[in-house]
Parts: structure tokens; sequence; C-alpha cells
């Protein structure tokens, strides 16, 4: 049985065809929006950026996904983890866009300070914003390392008394 018969092979790619986009369907429902803070699109979250008077940022991720995915070029760090514990910190006077990577950490913090009382404009997530064109999301870089002065570099013991 060197050759599939052409009926045969055809069942077989359309079988892994079917097994391949069920398995690409799975990330995307994984990612499905249940949350009532609205998930805002590249274009909407400049519009709120153009007002920075009237908005507060607030970043809900880890320093280094920070670092690892970058932010808007200002913003309020919160940790998720700790959001319920911070509320005081929170203005009452301006409307709060959360982030996160892919906004759902964003959303259901949305949603916890929706409950408490704050306005909340919507969610988004960094990567997906700059995935669909956004420009302001800005990358930070660490510091160079200092260069170790002659004096700095001595024994201790050496300039003790």
């Amino acid at each position: 049985m060197k050759h599939l018969p052409a009926l045969a092979f055809a069942t077989l790619l359309g079988l892994n065809t079917l097994a391949l986009a069920q398995t690409s369907a799975a990330p995307a429902a994984a990612a499905e929006w249940k949350y009532k803070t609205q998930r805002l699109k590249a274009a909407e979250v400049d519009a709120l950026l153009a007002q920075p008077e009237k908005l507060l940022v607030l970043d809900l991720r880890r320093p280094d996904e920070l670092i690892k995915y970058g932010s808007f070029p200002v913003y309020l760090n919160i940790q998720n983890n700790q959001l319920d514990k911070q509320l005081a910190y929170l203005p009452k006077d301006r409307v709060i866009l959360t982030v996160s990577n892919h906004a759902q950490r964003a959303g259901r913090a949305g949603d916890l300070l929706t409950e408490k009382g704050f306005k909340v404009v919507g969610a988004t997530g960094s990567e997906d914003y700059e995935q669909e064109g956004g420009k302001a999301v800005a990358h930070i870089q660490p510091p160079a390392p200092r260069a170790q002065s002659a004096s700095e570099g001595t024994n201790v013991a050496a300039r003790q008394p």
C-alpha cells in the first residue's frame, strides 16, 4: 500500500485542517470578554490619552511585565492583587482606564472599581493596543550600569582608621 487513494488523502487532510481550526479557536474562547467594563480599542484609548487632565491610567501589572511589555506614558501602578487595599489612593474626580497585558485583569479590576463607586471608562491591554497600531506605549529601558569609580573599588578595610 504505497499510495493512499485520493479520497483517503483528502479525508485525512480535511481532518487535520479541522483539528488545526479547533486548536486555534481554543485560545480565542479562553480570552472571551466576560466583564461589564468596556474593552477599548486603540483609537478609543488614544482619544482618552488626548485628555490627560481627565484621565487616570491604572496599570495592574507586575514590575517585570511593565519592563517587558511597556505601558502608557504616565500611569499609576497598583498590582492587581493589591487593588482592593489601595482604593483610598485613587482619585474619584477622573475617569479610570485600567491596563493589563491583554485586558483580562484590567476588565476584572474595572468591574471592582465600578462596584466601589469609581468612574471606569474602560479596559485595555498594552499588547493588544500595540497590535492594533497604537503608538502611545512607552517601553521602559533599564538604566545602564553605573561605572565604578576608583575610590569605590578600594578595599573597605583599608579605609578604616
